[in-house]
């Protein structure tokens, strides 16, 4: 890969352009059989899977949006998008920019990359692109594999947000869209932490296990009752708060700092890569890992940066606490309700009624009322109340709620059987259970008292 030029009988050599570069770290990459394996998988699997959910009889109802697997095949990458976001991107960036270095520390290559390419600046960009264009080419095709199985295998339906409000086919797509593209922002933080891994480990496995061992830990700690600014100051984060898309109002803020906490963090260690490998020495054959260095740069700054964006985050949205609050209960419970009585009245072939004329609203509690009204449990019980017009006695409805600690709660109805019990109602596709028997809703972390 060196251009000889010679000049009055002597030849020197310069360094290979960049773009030559790329274009041979990218065919190294696709060269394997591993990484062949992984684009074939992603953009197939996926399609598979939508479509052979999508014809069951039981469906992932514990899984968001999938119960509405049957009804729209826009439901099907999300659901997928669920998925990737908590097993299959970790993985992803780990067997591709978490072995991009190592794999020349087991070859023993180091010294005949220099010397063909004569610059580690240059190796470093070259490889960081090519497993980038690579991990890029992977979540495509999830993206397409998911919604090309959703829609030939159920069609081109709307679909039901997480307030209640039915979305059109053309809403419907450009939030589907919007959301794997902004679960790319905590993708690029994983495919940093693996290039900073596989740069400071050398050798060792436990570079190749850092993504999804550091997408681990932020899962559990999603799932501890942490104040909301912690959770907010995490890369993962943005794998849950493109929730937030499928509201109306959209619940933007929970997003864009997930979005800018990521992108921060794939910054900081891919700069922190860079500076272990330009460092390095390359001349010792035994090379293992950069050892104390790698402890003092790869995992300080970051434990720096979740402390300063804690902070930074905790002053701008003054939220220490759970976020889960009893007046935030009741105004999604009953604002999904309402929209969701409206599916059904149309459904069911009734007189159409408007929210505004339902006037639905919630009372919920937490352990029957005693202790603190706040915080995630399975303990909730929600009754609302609805009016119908020409109707003087208010309907009543009860539902238990299942709140989990990052909003997200899924209503069960408790009665009367007429109104939220298990029945069978016609849609378009075929017949679904009453839409108000069970549905998911999403209470805002962030406090929204300013907003009204």
């Amino acid at each position: 890969m060196t251009t000889a030029i010679v000049d009055d009988g002597v030849a020197t050599a310069r360094r290979v352009p960049l773009s030559r570069g790329y274009r041979f770290e990218l065919v190294k990459l696709i060269s394997q059989w591993r990484i062949r394996l992984l684009v074939l998988a992603c953009w197939i699997a996926p399609a598979l899977f939508v479509a052979g959910v999508s014809r069951q009889s039981t469906l992932p109802s514990d899984t968001l949006f999938g119960r509405w697997m049957h009804a729209t095949g826009w439901a099907g990458p999300l659901v997928t998008l669920g998925f990737a976001g908590t097993w299959a991107l970790p993985l992803l960036t780990s067997l591709v920019a978490g072995d991009v270095f190592a794999a020349e520390d087991r070859l023993g290559t180091w010294r005949h990359l220099l010397v063909a390419v004569r610059s580690p600046r240059r190796i470093f960009v070259a490889k960081s692109l090519a497993s980038l264009t690579v991990i890029l080419l992977l979540v495509v095709g999830l993206v397409c594999s998911s919604v090309l199985g959703g829609l030939v295998s159920i069609g081109n339906q709307p679909l039901v947000g997480l307030d209640g409000h039915l979305l059109t086919s053309a809403d419907a797509v450009g939030r589907v869209l919007l959301a794997w593209l902004c679960a790319l922002a905590p993708t690029l933080a994983l495919a940093a932490i693996g290039l900073l891994g596989s740069v400071a480990l050398g050798r060792s496995p436990m570079g190749l296990l850092l993504p999804p061992l550091v997408a681990l830990g932020m899962q559990v700690a999603q799932m501890l009752p942490l104040p909301v600014a912690v959770r907010l100051a995490l890369p993962g984060y943005a794998f849950i708060s493109w929730n937030g898309l499928f509201t109306s109002p959209a619940q933007l803020e929970p997003l864009l700092i997930g979005v800018a906490v990521s992108l921060v963090w794939a910054a900081l260690a891919t700069t922190l890569a860079y500076l272990l490998f330009v460092r390095r020495d390359f001349t010792n054959p035994a090379y293992d890992g950069a050892g104390r260095r790698a402890l003092t740069v790869g995992v300080l700054p970051p434990a720096a940066l979740t402390a300063l964006t804690v902070a930074v985050v905790a002053v701008a949205t003054p939220s220490m606490g759970s976020g889960i609050e009893q007046d935030k209960i009741q105004r999604s419970v009953a604002t999904a309700f309402a929209h969701l009585y409206r599916l059904q009245t149309r459904q069911l072939h009734r007189p159409a009624v408007t929210e505004a004329k339902l006037r639905a609203t919630a009372a919920c509690t937490k352990s029957d009322g005693q202790g603190v009204q706040e915080g995630a449990g399975n303990d909730w019980r929600c009754v609302v109340t609805w009016h119908l017009p020409d109707v003087a006695v208010a309907g009543t409805a009860v539902y238990q709620l299942d709140v989990a600690s990052d909003g997200r709660f899924v209503a069960d109805g408790d009665g009367p059987k007429e109104v939220n019990g298990y029945f069978l109602v016609r849609t378009p596709t075929r017949d679904a259970p009453n839409p108000l028997w069970q549905f998911d809703g999403n209470v805002e972390l962030l406090d929204t008292t300013s907003k009204g």
